[in-house]
C-alpha cells in the first residue's frame, strides 16, 4: 500500500480546533506554544477561545491551520506514526507549508512566521473590494478556464483552484469574476457563487504578495523534505529545497492544481490518503476525483488513535 498525507487550506478553521489534542498530547500542545512564541502573541488563545471572524482573518487563519495540522502530526508521532509512513505529502494552498513542515523542510516557527507574512502580504496586495473569487460548480477545468478568459475583458480573471472534476474557483477583479459567474451559468454550471473571501488569491493581482514572499523566503532555511512534496503549481513531486523555495513564490499567483495533484499521486500508486488537520474538505474532493482512493480525516485524539491502529 502506498500512502500520502495531505494538509487543508483556508476555510477549514474552527474555533476550538486542536484543544482536545493539546490536552491529550503534550507534544501537540508544544506545537501551539512554538507558534505563539514565533509570532510573539497568543494565537492559541484565539484558536481555542476567540471569535470566528478574527480567526478567519487571513493573517490568523494561515498560521492557525498549520499549527492544527502539525499538532495532529506530533500526536501521530506520539502514537508511533512517523512521516516515514507517507510516500508523499501535499497541501492545498497554505497547506503546502504544513506539508513542508511535516516533512521537515521547514521548522514550525519558520512556517508560522512565513504564513503570517504570507497572509498579510496577500491581504495587502489588493484593496478590499477590488478583487473577488467565485466557485463554479458542475464545469470541468477546461470549460471553467475558458469562462474566465471570456470574462476577463481586459481585467484579471483566472482559474485559481482546480479542486475536483466539478469545482473550479476563479479569481481576479470583482467585475470580471461577476461576469464569470453569469457566463458559467449560461454554459451550464450547476451553481456559480461568489465566495466570502477578503482578497483574490492565486491570480496575477497577487504579484505584490509574491514579491513580498520572495523576500521572506530568502531569509529562511529550507531543507530537502524527508518525503517528496506534490507542489501545487506543478502537480508533481519535488524534493529539492532550492526548487521548493522558488515554487512557493510561484504559488502565490499560480493555480492550485489539486485535482491533478491527486491524480498524480494515484498514478504513482497511492491508494490511501490521510487528511491531517482541520475539516474534511480535502477528503471530499479526493473522493470526487478518484473513488478508488481510501481517505481518512484525522483531527481528534480518537482519530489519531484509530489511524495509528491501522499502521500497527
Amino acid at each position: 500500500m502506498s500512502r500520502a498525507f495531505v494538509f487543508p487550506g483556508q476555510g477549514a478553521q474552527t474555533v476550538g480546533m486542536g484543544r482536545d489534542l493539546a490536552e491529550a498530547y503534550p507534544a501537540a500542545r508544544a506545537v501551539f506554544e512554538e507558534v505563539d512564541e514565533a509570532l510573539g502573541e497568543p494565537l492559541s488563545r484565539l484558536i481555542w477561545e476567540g471569535d470566528i471572524e478574527t480567526l478567519t482573518l487571513t493573517e490568523n487563519a494561515q498560521p492557525a491551520l498549520m499549527a492544527m495540522s502539525m499538532a495532529v502530526m506530533r500526536a501521530l508521532d506520539a502514537e508511533g506514526v512517523t512521516i516515514g509512513e507517507a510516500d508523499y505529502v501535499a497541501g492545498h494552498s497554505l497547506g503546502e507549508y504544513s506539508a513542508l513542515a511535516a516533512a521537515g523542510a521547514l521548522t514550525v516557527p519558520d512556517a508560522a512566521r512565513l504564513l503570517r507574512a504570507r497572509g498579510r502580504a496577500m491581504q495587502a496586495a489588493v484593496p478590499v473590494g477590488v478583487g473577488a473569487m467565485a466557485a463554479l460548480l458542475g464545469l470541468d477545468f477546461d470549460t471553467a478556464r475558458a469562462v474566465a478568459q471570456e470574462a476577463a475583458q481586459g481585467q484579471v480573471c483566472q482559474a485559481a483552484n482546480d479542486n475536483d472534476p466539478a469545482q473550479v474557483v476563479v479569481s481576479g477583479h470583482r467585475e470580471a469574476v461577476e461576469r464569470a459567474v453569469d457566463i458559467a451559468k449560461e454554459k451550464g454550471a450547476k451553481r456559480a457563487v461568489m465566495l466570502p473571501v477578503s482578497a483574490p488569491f492565486h491570480c496575477a493581482l497577487m504579484e505584490p504578495a509574491a514579491r513580498a514572499m520572495a523576500g521572506a523566503l530568502a531569509e529562511v532555511d529550507i531543507n530537502n523534505p524527508a518525503v517528496p512534496v506534490i507542489a501545487n503549481v506543478l502537480a508533481e513531486p519535488v524534493a529539492d529545497a532550492t526548487v521548493i523555495r522558488s515554487l512557493l513564490v510561484d504559488q502565490i499567483t499560480g493555480s492550485v492544481r489539486w485535482r491533478e495533484s491527486v491524480l498524480d499521486m494515484r498514478q504513482r500508486g497511492v491508494t490511501e490518503i490521510w487528511e491531517i488537520g482541520a475539516g474534511k474538505a480535502l477528503s471530499g474532493m479526493i473522493r470526487r476525483i478518484d473513488r478508488e482512493i481510501e481517505t481518512l480525516s484525522i483531527a481528534t485524539p480518537d482519530e489519531v488513535k484509530a489511524a495509528a491502529g491501522r499502521i500497527r
